[in-house]
């Protein structure tokens, strides 16, 4: 009964996954994580029918819960995915919504000294498991991985180091262009850590942790600092390297990590393997809150420069919130390109 629920076409397989990975995470965060499954609608009936897979992973502070979230009039992830294959506008495939938390935040889908091996968690662990466990395509041709943001970042860079597991990616206003979407908020950050919390990200971190989080105007800038930097630039003893002084000054040694990691920068590095790919889609809304449309152009541009033409490419009317709605397209697309 709508709102409050549907009867799924398909089928939702909820699991605890144990990752090896992510066993002994420097954070402490749980190897246990949640796995979830969606079998299109026939899957039980055709028992050798095989399929195309494809991996969803989400936003900075997302967990996987947060897909059944549901806003005013609109249907949330999940169901938006099974209305795609039970209407038959896309040829079925499996989907696969894996959970990459971290008590920072997020991950970035990246091996990090910093937060965990997650970038070995989704690729060594959690792909075979899938192949094994379902009734993939289970080669590099027939699986995709799609998110947004800092999810949309993982879809991106992921194919780049591994094009022998994924063979298709879409990004929906991914991380990208660092100066664009990162830089301008340090200015911010150098603030409010003097203003408030004495030049210590520890006291905000306290702080954070003491109330309702998300409650101050700043705690996003800083949350978003230190966990990118946890991410992009921690020494291999633990040791998390901020991109600036706490006067606001860029360290530019520590700058330049961050910018390694960047996909507009990667992409040249990565040519032959962004040029093997059967399937890239990249959208943002026009108006993105953190210009990642800027970082979507850029990266675009950065494929045209390796001589990548075949993709697909959007700028739509909107911002960085409120736009589930494109994820079944990006899939759709994704699920026709992957398709055997």
């Amino acid at each position: 009964m709508l709102p409050w629920s549907i009867d799924f076409a398909g089928r939702l397989d909820e699991h605890s996954f144990e990752s090896e990975a992510l066993e002994g995470n420097p954070l402490g965060d749980p190897s246990v994580r949640p796995l979830w499954v969606y079998l299109p609608p026939g899957y039980d009936e055709e028992p050798e029918r095989r399929y195309p897979s494809i991996y969803l992973i989400q936003g900075l502070t997302g967990q996987l819960d947060m897909w059944r979230n549901r806003a005013a009039f609109r249907k949330n992830p999940p169901e938006l995915m099974d209305e795609l294959f039970a209407s038959g506008e896309a040829p079925p495939a499996i989907l696969v919504w894996v959970d990459a938390w971290t008590s920072l935040g997020g991950s970035q889908f990246l091996d990090s000294p910093g937060t965990g091996r997650y970038h070995t968690y989704l690729c060594e662990d959690v792909v075979p498991w899938i192949d094994a466990t379902y009734r993939t395509l289970a080669d590099r041709d027939h699986r995709a991985i799609t998110g947004k943001s800092s999810g949309g970042y993982g879809a991106m860079v992921t194919p780049m180091l591994r094009p022998d597991l994924f063979g298709g990616f879409a990004t929906h206003a991914g991380d990208a262009l660092f100066e664009m979407c990162y830089l301008p908020d340090f200015r911010v950050s150098a603030r409010a850590l003097r203003d408030e919390y004495g030049g210590s990200f520890e006291r905000f971190w306290q702080d954070l942790r003491s109330r309702p989080a998300f409650s101050k105007r700043t705690d996003h800038v800083l949350l978003n600092d230190w966990c990118m930097a946890a991410c992009y630039s921690t020494d291999e003893d633990g040791t998390i390297q901020l991109p600036y002084e706490l006067t606001g000054k860029l360290r530019p040694e520590v700058w330049d990590r961050w910018l390694a990691w960047d996909p507009v920068r990667m992409a040249a590095g990565h040519a032959d393997a962004l040029r093997s790919l059967k399937a890239i889609y990249i959208d943002a809304g026009n108006r993105d809150d953190a210009y990642l449309d800027l970082g979507a152009e850029a990266f675009r541009s950065a494929l045209e420069t390796i001589g990548i033409t075949d993709y697909f490419f959007e700028l739509f009317e909107g911002t960085h919130a409120g736009i589930e709605y494109r994820y079944p397209l990006a899939v759709k697309y994704l699920a026709e390109r992957l398709a055997p």
